[in-house]
């Protein structure tokens, strides 16, 4: 068998030129337009402890976002697989980036936190199981260099 590969594209446009560039640190914007084709624009920016606009996403939060999609995905997959009936899916997902006083960071860790509700005759301990195989498959968590947790918790309908 062999490997398939997957491109993406997305473009990002910077649109905070404020009309002098980046004649200094505070005259321009963080802010960004994130596209690709066929999709609706998100608006991003820095976070705001970064002069960036806090109405839009920032890479952080991007990042995040992409942990837990990929991790629900893969879940509700293999949930489909084994005859887990899951029913509704909502995660409280939480990252902490460390910040060195040079100024640049990374992550430190990522907690995924789904909440999910479940049929009422599902097997918890394979709805359980499931969670670890999915962080297993998982392309995000795999590709990142920091610990991803999940704690999920179940509750049935």
């Amino acid at each position: 068998m062999h490997d398939r590969r997957h491109s993406y594209q997305v473009t990002v446009t910077w649109t905070g030129n404020h009309g002098h560039g980046t004649t200094s640190y505070h005259t321009y914007g963080r802010n960004h337009d994130i596209a690709a084709e066929g999709k609706a624009t998100i608006h991003g920016s820095a976070d705001p402890s970064f002069r960036g606009d806090p109405t839009c996403w920032n890479p952080e939060e991007l990042l995040l976002a992409s942990l837990s999609a990929c991790h629900k995905l893969w879940y509700l997959g293999l949930c489909a697989g084994a005859g887990v009936n899951v029913l509704a899916y909502v995660d409280d997902a939480e990252g902490t980036m460390i910040e060195s006083p040079n100024g640049d960071g990374k992550f430190a860790n990522v907690t995924l936190r789904p909440r999910i509700t479940l049929a009422t005759d599902t097997d918890l301990a394979r709805a359980t199981a499931l969670h670890e195989q999915a962080h297993a498959h998982c392309f995000i968590a795999r590709s990142v260099n920091f610990p991803v947790l999940c704690k999920p918790v179940f509750e049935t309908a």
